[in-house]
Formats: C-alpha cells, sequence, structure tokens
C-alpha cells in the first residue's frame, strides 16, 4: 500500500499534541488507539522468521529503552539478569519486584554445602577411591555451594545484598578457616537470614559467631590479669567500630565529616573506648563442640579445631570483666552478666548517628555507584533511622529506598561523567553466568574459582585481610587529582588483575570452561544457541547484549568495532560454526569493552 508521507507527519503531530501534557505517554503506548499508520509495506529478511510490521513504527515493539533500563536495575540488585527475569522487572515495576525479592525465603549456603559435600563423597566411593582418604568439608565445598546456590536460585535480592555485606562483616579463609567449610557456610547465612532483616540482628549474630570469633580473636578471650601481663585481645572491639559500625569520625546524616572548632574531623572513639570495649568482649569460648574422641563438653580455651561452628559462642562468667565499662558516653554497670554487657555494648553502636549514614554509603558503594551524593546518603540514611514505622535499621527498607532513589533510576546519573562504579572482577563473573544461558548434562554448577582468585583477587570470604578486597575510600591517582573521588574497585585492577580478567573472558567465552569444579564432574559452558541466529545480522546481536551487558550504554565506537570483527566471520572463512564464533567474539569483546566494565 503507498503511503502518504505527509499524513503520517501529521498524524505524529496531531497525537503527540493530543497527550503532550502526560510525559510518559508516548506513540504507541496503547493509550491513543486511533492512529492509522500507512506503510509501503512489511519487511521479512531473508531466512528470518521476525516481520517488520507497519505498526512497529510507532507501536514501541522496536524501542529497548525500558528493557535496557531493567537490565540495568538488575546489575544493581542482584548478579544481572537474564531475558526473562528483565521482562519479568517490566512486568512487575521495581518496587513491586523488590517486595516479592523481600519475600522470598533464602537458599542458605550451609544445608546446600553439607549436600554437596555428600555428593562429592560418593563420587570419590563410584571412582574407586579409599572411603578413609576424604576430607572437609572444606573452602571448596563452600565455593561450590555458593555458585549452586547463585545459578538456579530465586532469591536474587538477598544473594546480593549478602555479597555486599560480606565485604563489610569480613572474614576470610585466608586463614585458617580454610579448612573449615562449615564455619564460613554458617557465618555466610547469617547476612541470607539477615540481610533484609534488622541490622542490630545482623550485627549480634556477627559478634557471636565463632568464626568471627576467631578471625578477629575475641574466641577465648579472658579478662585481665595484672600479675601474668595479660589484657583483652582488643582486635574485634577495635573493628567493630571502625569497620563495622560507626568509622572513625563523627559523621551527618548526610556521611560528611562533623568538625570542631577548629575545623577539624572529630574521631569517634579513642583508645581507652577501644580498650573499655575489649573488656565487653571477655569470657566467649566453644558454644558446643563437634563430635570427637577427646573431650565430652566445651570448656573455655578449647582449642577452635573441636568448635561447633554452627552454634554461638557463649558466656563464661568466670573470664568475664565484670567491672564498670564506659563505652562511647554510656555507663555499662559493674557486675552484670557477660551477655549484658555484649548486647548493651552493641546496642550502643547500633544507636550510634554514624551507623546510618556509614552503612548506607557502604551499600551504596557496592550496589550502585562510588561517589553517592551527600542527598542520596542522607535520604538512604534517613530511611535507616527510620523506616516509616518507628523501626531503625529495617535492611530491607534501606535496600528499597538506595535502589529506588531518583540518584539509582535517573538518566542524569548515567550521563555524569563522574558517576558509576567499576565492577568488581568477581560480580562480572557471576552477571555473565547469571545471564548466559548454560550447556551443563547434569545440572551441577560446582565451581572453585580458584583460578579466578589467583587471577583477579577475588572470589567469596577469600578476602587478604578484614579490611576487605579494596578499600571504601580508595583513590585512583587520576581520581585524587579531582578532589574527593573514589574508586573502591581499582585498588584491585591494575596491571596484573586487568590482563588477567581479558584472558579469564576469553576463556569462559571460547568454552574453555565456564565453571570448573576440582571433584570428577563435567564442566559448564556458554551455550550459544539462542545467539547464533541473531548472529545473522551482528546489529541485531549487538542489540541483545546491549540490552544484557551495557544497559543501552555501548558506545558507537564499540558497537563499530565489534560490527566489524564478527561480520567478517563466514561460513566461507570459518566453516558452518561461523554464528557460534560470531557470538563467542561478540560477546568477548562487549565484556572487555569499558562500556561493560563501568556500571553506570
Amino acid at each position: 500500500m503507498k503511503s502518504n508521507p505527509y499524513l503520517i507527519i501529521l498524524l505524529s503531530i496531531l497525537t503527540f499534541h493530543s497527550f503532550a501534557q502526560d510525559s510518559n505517554a508516548y506513540i504507541g503506548d496503547q493509550q491513543h488507539p486511533n492512529v492509522t499508520v500507512y506503510s509501503s509495506s512489511d519487511f521479512q529478511p531473508p531466512g528470518r522468521k521476525a516481520i517488520a510490521a507497519a505498526d512497529n513504527t510507532i507501536n514501541g515493539s522496536g524501542l529497548d529503552g525500558q528493557k535496557q533500563a531493567s537490565a540495568r536495575f538488575l546489575s544493581q540488585a542482584a548478579f544481572g539478569g537474564n531475558e526473562i527475569e528483565i521482562q519479568r522487572v517490566l512486568d512487575l515495576g521495581y518496587e513491586a519486584w523488590i517486595e516479592e525479592q523481600i519475600a522470598t525465603p533464602p537458599n542458605y549456603m550451609l544445608p546446600q554445602m553439607n549436600d554437596i559435600f555428600d555428593q562429592a563423597y560418593q563420587i570419590h566411593l563410584n571412582d574407586g577411591g579409599d572411603p578413609d582418604d576424604f576430607f572437609g568439608p572444606y573452602w571448596i565445598h563452600f565455593q561450590y555451594a555458593y555458585w549452586q546456590n547463585n545459578i538456579m536460585n530465586m532469591d536474587l535480592l538477598r544473594q546480593k545484598v549478602a555479597w555486599a555485606l560480606s565485604q563489610i562483616f569480613v572474614i576470610s579463609f585466608n586463614s585458617d578457616l580454610q579448612d573449615r567449610g562449615v564455619a564460613l557456610a554458617d557465618y555466610y547465612d547469617i547476612f541470607l537470614r539477615h540481610g533484609l532483616g534488622n541490622f542490630e540482628d545482623l550485627l549480634n549474630e556477627v559478634a557471636l559467631h565463632s568464626s568471627m570469633g576467631y578471625y578477629l580473636s575475641h574466641y577465648n578471650n579472658p579478662k585481665a590479669n595484672p600479675e601474668e601481663n595479660l589484657h583483652p585481645d582488643e582486635n574485634f572491639a577495635r573493628e567493630v567500630m571502625q569497620l563495622f559500625t560507626i568509622g572513625l569520625y563523627e559523621l551527618n546524616n548526610d556521611g560528611s565529616h562533623k568538625k570542631d572548632s577548629q575545623g577539624r574531623d572529630i574521631a569517634t572513639y579513642d583508645m581507652n573506648t577501644i580498650s573499655e570495649m575489649a573488656r565487653v568482649f571477655t569470657g566467649l569460648g566453644p558454644g558446643n563442640i563437634m563430635e570427637n574422641e577427646w573431650v565430652d563438653e566445651p570448656r573455655f580455651g578449647l582449642d577452635i579445631y573441636l568448635n561447633d561452628y554452627t552454634t554461638p559462642m557463649k558466656m563464661y562468667e568466670e573470664y568475664h570483666d565484670t567491672g564498670e565499662k564506659q563505652i562511647l558516653g554510656h555507663t555499662l554497670s559493674a557486675g552484670q552478666d557477660g551477655m549484658t554487657d555484649i548486647r548493651s555494648a552493641l546496642h550502643i553502636l547500633f544507636m550510634h548517628d554514624n551507623v546510618g549514614p556509614f552503612i548506607a554509603r557502604r551499600l551504596i558503594q557496592t550496589l550502585v555507584k562510588s561517589n553517592p551524593s551527600p542527598g542520596y546518603i542522607n535520604r538512604v540514611a534517613s530511611v535507616f533511622n527510620n523506616n516509616g514505622k518507628g523501626e531503625r535499621g529495617d535492611l530491607a527498607a534501606v535496600i528499597k529506598s538506595m535502589l529506588l532513589d531518583s540518584e539509582a533510576r535517573e538518566c542524569s546519573s548515567i550521563q555524569s561523567l563522574y558517576q558509576g562504579k567499576l565492577r568488581d572482577p568477581f560480580s562480572r563473573y557471576l552477571h555473565v553466568v547469571r545471564t548466559m544461558d548454560l550447556n551443563n548434562i547434569n545440572g551441577i554448577y560446582w565451581n572453585t574459582g580458584y583460578g579466578f582468585w589467583e587471577s583477579t583477587g577475588q572470589i567469596p570470604l577469600a578476602s587478604p585481610s578484614v579490611f576487605n578486597f579494596y578499600l571504601p575510600d580508595y583513590q585512583p591517582y587520576s581520581f585524587e587529582e579531582k578532589g574527593d573521588l573514589f574508586g573502591p574497585e581499582f585498588q584491585i585492577h591494575h596491571a596484573k588483575t586487568s590482563i588477567e580478567m581479558m584472558n579469564q573472558i576469553y576463556r569462559w567465552t571460547m568454552n574453555w570452561g565456564l565453571l570448573n569444579a576440582w571433584t570428577e564432574v563435567e564442566p559448564t559452558f556458554i551455550d550459544y544457541n539462542s545467539c547464533e541466529p541473531l548472529a545473522k545480522d551482528p546489529e541485531v546481536l549487538l542489540n541483545k547484549l546491549d540490552i544484557l551487558y551495557t544497559h543501552g550504554q555501548m558506545s558507537e565506537f564499540t558497537r563499530n568495532n565489534i560490527k566489524t570483527a564478527i561480520e567478517k566471520l563466514r561460513a566461507s572463512n570459518t566453516g558452518s560454526d561461523y554464528l557460534e564464533y560470531r557470538s563467542a567474539i561478540a560477546l568477548y569483546l562487549t565484556l572487555i569493552s569499558p562500556d561493560f566494565t563501568i556500571l553506570k
């Protein structure tokens, strides 16, 4: 049918004018059905089922903007999302998706790890292994559980928040905990249990978990004995303030530093506060013991290797300092039992004005952006202080406000040169696994991540110290020149890891194995079947990758380079698998591009 271009333009102008008052309206939004479209013909590309129908010019079906925004949201709220999850977010809306996720039960690590350990033992026996020559669970079994839980799971938000919290309340298997898979898994489950619960509950469980007790040495920490020159260990006492709750300096609710009359930062605590806090955390020891042939019941001073890590530490009153203690302007009365001292001290920290902005900034940096504005921090911290129902420390409300905030959602933040964040290596890895189809014959998604850890320095619970993989205030040199700009993840992005990351991506995309275990199970590979039909037209394939990985921000430079590279791959020079090669090369070049590496 012949078209009248002037009529189409006129209809467009009239239609636009008719709902210009509605800033969210657009031609094709189904609110204005009385629009007729004339076109010379429908177009069907050779060899393709898809048809470019006339009404697609205005019905919005060819617009990817909403999908791109949904995918960007899932890069913040989860470890990315495949096309199904992207559409679910669009169908539900951001707020309803968050509410659904808050109500989704967690996939805990400990039961998953125990099941995996049993499976691995059976595989060992089936392969003719000696029943007495199989040990664990170790750190690798925790890693297996982590990957299994984060591939087929539905608790996407909870798992992402747990990953963020594990980088604040740090323990690491870069210690004697490497042989204690149960300790690692049970500790990580604290973040799955309370990550969308109340912060004070989370803080109490962390403080009493024997993994933390061992890592920061308040397990078997006795009261002072001046005659033997023994004093309480101050390690946890210091870090529970500096790293877990209030930080080093007094903060305004927007995260800025309060100043004294001389314009200097005001310290939140001093050495005396650390000493007083250390006295609080005396007397804690094993809450229970593992089955063994030497000891019948737990006792203070018992070696950590017999400890049952699934039971919180308990108080041994005779080893607890019962004297009066001064904690941040509050007095803990003499003669209190040990657990009352601990819960009182943690409550004092929980109620401190610093906690809201301190935790808000750390979570925003991990999930959304490295340099949140003072207004953004203030809004999220205010929700921490009061969720609207009089509750302090409601992390579900905090996360919801953080993800729905205008600074997380609006385009102005995307367009700002100094906004966004470098995606940490592990999040990039899991993003690929979550978004691509997987070739796996048995549904076993075990992965040690050891090679990735050696290459990039990052897998869960593998921090080199209690200060995490990187510091929240880390500044690359170029950032220092621009003032108070921070890029935490750049601390582990350097000459070695940046190149090794590209090598890792090459291995994944070229099917050298996406997930690999030390146990005899089949590795997992990327499945390109859904990409190959799209690869006939490079632009169509790139549109898919732009949604999944760069969220509509793939630059013309990147797009043109990838298109030029894959157009050269044809059946005549590559063979019948040329569409798979096109898909693999396009994915590789997308994943090493700055458009994916930087989340805006």
